[in-house]
């Protein structure tokens, strides 16, 4: 169990699903140039794609008072962003089916989790750049694929108690995976978003989030975003007032406005323990 494994593990997995390649295709300009009713059709040729994206869609983290029906009402409420990075997990996890023991978490939650990071970022950086953060609100979606990845090779060598023992008794998530693979499952996730031919900038906005010398200078304030947001929002702790108040100095360093950061992080709590009651 270490970084050779892993890299063997993410070179063995097959290519995603004729659907998820012809989405990544249409994206590939850029999201605020996507047809959308090209984008509809090629989501509706998939029947199973389109239940999970209503089903999604209608979840109570999104809050939406009326029953979502259509696709096109979806990527019209949602966004083309946020409908990317659904497509991109729902095939990501179609092709590394897991169980999230290894970190103490159920799969579902660690769902919403995700869902979580995603709006964090969409909602809190809309209003520092609009631009960058239709970037970054469909990564924030999948990037703890990684962990599925990890959680599978832990499984595969029936570590999964030893290995959540550590993990509860740390106070650092990537130093942690970081002891054990000699890598971190953000790492990981860009080793696996490079196997399958994701953005180039997906690919080193990941691998430098906890190895920034890997990470052109350009970079580094979309890391330092999606650092702000894993802070916040983790499998060990979601919106927290530890989590929080770590994520706000990453906020300071950054020098953007804390204020507007923590009415986002208010809004995004709430949404998310009325979802939950």
């Amino acid at each position: 169990m270490n970084f050779r494994s892993i890299v063997n593990h993410i070179e063995s997995l097959p290519p995603l699903c004729d659907t998820t390649l012809l989405v990544k295709e249409l994206y590939k300009q850029g999201v605020e140039d996507i047809d959308i009713s090209v984008l509809v059709d090629i989501i509706e040729s998939d029947v199973i794609l389109t239940a999970n994206i209503l089903k999604m869609t209608n979840s109570p983290l999104y809050g939406f008072s009326k029953q979502i029906s259509s696709v096109t009402q979806a990527v019209t409420l949602l966004g083309t962003h946020v409908i990317y990075g659904i497509v991109l997990r729902f095939s990501i996890e179609n092709r590394i089916i897991a169980n999230l023991r290894p970190y103490g978490i159920p799969n579902g939650e660690f769902n919403d989790m995700c869902h979580i990071q995603s709006a964090l970022i969409h909602q809190w950086y809309s209003k520092i750049s609009p631009k960058s953060a239709l970037l970054l609100t469909p990564l924030a979606l999948i990037m703890e694929s990684g962990k599925l990845v990890v959680s599978q090779e832990i499984a595969n060598h029936s570590k999964i108690k030893e290995f959540l023992t550590g993990f509860k008794n740390t106070e650092s998530i990537s130093e942690y995976e970081n002891s054990v693979f000699e890598t971190s499952s953000y790492y990981v996730s860009g080793l696996l978003f490079e196997h399958w031919n994701f953005d180039r900038v997906y690919v080193d906005m990941l691998k430098g989030l906890d190895f920034e010398d890997k990470a052109s200078s350009k970079l580094s304030y979309h890391i330092d975003a999606l650092d702000v947001v894993r802070t916040a929002v983790n499998v060990k702790e979601i919106l927290t007032k530890k989590s929080i108040d770590n994520a706000v100095e990453i906020v300071e360093e950054m020098e953007l406005d804390v204020d507007d950061f923590l009415s986002v992080v208010k809004d995004i709590k709430n949404s998310y323990l009325k979802s939950s009651i």
